[in-house]
C-alpha cells in the first residue's frame, strides 16, 4: 500500500472515529482518492440546520499538494460560487500545509460559512449582496440553506418542481421591485436577471434610476 492511500485511508477512519466533530466522509464509486465529505450548517449562522455536501478530489502527491474540494450543495456564500461551487479558500490553494487533514480543512470550510471574506470573493454579486445589506444576505441564505440544504422548513424534497422555488427570494430581491418592473411590460426572468446584476438592493435602489434598469432590461 503506497503512502498517499494508507495516509488517506488512516483520515477517512479518523474521521469515522470522531463522534463529536460531525464531519462525515465516503468514497465515490469505491474509489479512496475521490470522496463525498459533508458538515452540517454552523450555528447561529444562515446555515444552520443544512447539512452541506463537498466533492473531495485527492492529487496524485497528496499530503504535499492540496486537495480539490468544491461544494455540491449550493451554498448562497461570498467565497463559494453559487454556479459551480468552486471555493476561495487560502488553505485549498498557496497556504496549504502537508500537516493538514482531510477533517481539518472540513472544519475550515464549516467555519468559512461562519467568517465570509467579501473582499477577496468567488461570486462577486454575492459579495456585493453581502456588502450592500447583509440583513437582506442573510435572509437569502436562508432560504438557499432551505431550498437545498434541507434546513428549517426545507422544500428540498419540492425544489425539483420549478413552482415550488421562489426565484425572486433565491436572487436576494424584493418582490416589489420585481412587479414594478413586469409592470412596464418584461418578463419576469429578465427582470430577476437584471436586477440582480445591478445589485438593485438596499441602499443601492435609490442610487440607480429607473432608465438605468431598463437599459439594462433592453440588452440583448
Amino acid at each position: 500500500m503506497d503512502a498517499r492511500l494508507r495516509r488517506v485511508n488512516k483520515e477517512i477512519a479518523d474521521c469515522k472515529n470522531d463522534r463529536t466533530s460531525n464531519i462525515r466522509i465516503e468514497l465515490v464509486d469505491n474509489s479512496p482518492f475521490h470522496l463525498k465529505g459533508s458538515f452540517p450548517g454552523p450555528e447561529e449562522t444562515p446555515y444552520e440546520g443544512g447539512n452541506f455536501d463537498v466533492d473531495i478530489v485527492i492529487p496524485p502527491s497528496y499530503p504535499f499538494q492540496p486537495v480539490k474540494m468544491k461544494f455540491i450543495t449550493k451554498v448562497y456564500h461570498p467565497n463559494v460560487s453559487s454556479a459551480s461551487g468552486a471555493i476561495c479558500l487560502d488553505i485549498l490553494k498557496d497556504a496549504w500545509s502537508p500537516v493538514l487533514t482531510l477533517k481539518s480543512t472540513m472544519i475550515s470550510l464549516q467555519s468559512l460559512l461562519c467568517s465570509p471574506e467579501p473582499n477577496d470573493p468567488q461570486d462577486a454579486e454575492v459579495a456585493k449582496h453581502y456588502m450592500t445589506s447583509k440583513t437582506s444576505f442573510e435572509d437569502t441564505a436562508r432560504y438557499w440553506t432551505e431550498i437545498y440544504a434541507g434546513g428549517p422548513g426545507s422544500r428540498a424534497a419540492k425544489v425539483a418542481s420549478p413552482g415550488a422555488r421562489d426565484e425572486v427570494a433565491i436572487a436576494g430581491l424584493d418582490p416589489q421591485h420585481v412587479t414594478r418592473f413586469e409592470n412596464l411590460g418584461f418578463p419576469r426572468n429578465k427582470v430577476i436577471d437584471a436586477l440582480r446584476r445591478l445589485n438593485y438592493r438596499g441602499g443601492n435602489v435609490s442610487k440607480i434610476t429607473e432608465d438605468r434598469v431598463v437599459e439594462e432590461l433592453l440588452k440583448p
